[in-house]
């Protein structure tokens, strides 16, 4: 009977390690660990993703890093500047959209609806993008125009979103230290998941 309990201990802790090298590999232990623990919340809205972002021409891991980022995967949230759902659109944001795309009778609310709010937010950053085509690296400046607003990534850019610009030195001139986080995080959460080949 001891030598079955010693048996089921080592069993026990030797899965617990191989959880624990896995999580550890993956390159942020505590997000794998949470996946684990809740597949259903990081996860329900892969099929989403990917078939929103391949509509807008966009990597589904950077829009995932977004969703991650603003909301953690919740389609309820309101941010402090009355931002809505899993990628915090704002009302503005989604006005433009409607008007753009003649949908009539639209509502802030429907914010709340995680195929709305995606729709929205993919059409946004694909617009942030090609604002900075002329970049090396778009992305960047996308992130912080998506977090911070066109006028003041152009600002950050030296003034034009046309003229090519040291990712660098953009970086370093974003003077809001919430958007520079912003950006840095959502981009290594984008490279966490193309390092594990999933989202």
């Amino acid at each position: 009977m001891r030598f079955l309990l010693k048996l089921i201990i080592c069993a026990l802790l030797a899965i617990a390690a191989g959880f624990g090298l896995v999580a550890a590999k993956s390159g942020d232990a505590v997000y794998t660990i949470y996946e684990w623990i809740s597949p259903a919340r990081f996860q329900q809205y892969d099929a989403l993703i990917r078939r929103v972002a391949a509509e807008h021409q966009l990597d589904p891991m950077l829009v995932k890093a977004i969703i991650w980022r603003e909301s953690r995967f919740d389609p309820r949230k309101v941010g402090t500047a009355g931002e809505r759902g899993l990628m915090q659109v704002s009302e503005v944001a989604a006005n433009d959209w409607a008007r753009e795309n003649h949908v009539g009778g639209f509502s802030s609310e429907q914010l709340f609806d995680p195929k709305t709010n995606v729709e929205v937010g993919a059409w946004y950053l694909h617009r942030a993008l090609q604002h900075w085509e002329n970049q090396s690296n778009p992305t960047p400046f996308a992130l912080a125009e998506y977090n911070a607003g066109a006028s003041r990534a152009q600002r950050w850019a030296g003034g034009s979103a046309s003229t090519d610009v040291h990712e660098t030195t953009f970086r370093a001139n974003i003077d809001f230290p919430g958007t520079r986080s912003y950006v840095e995080s959502i981009i290594k959460r984008r490279n966490f998941y193309k390092r594990r080949g999933r989202m």
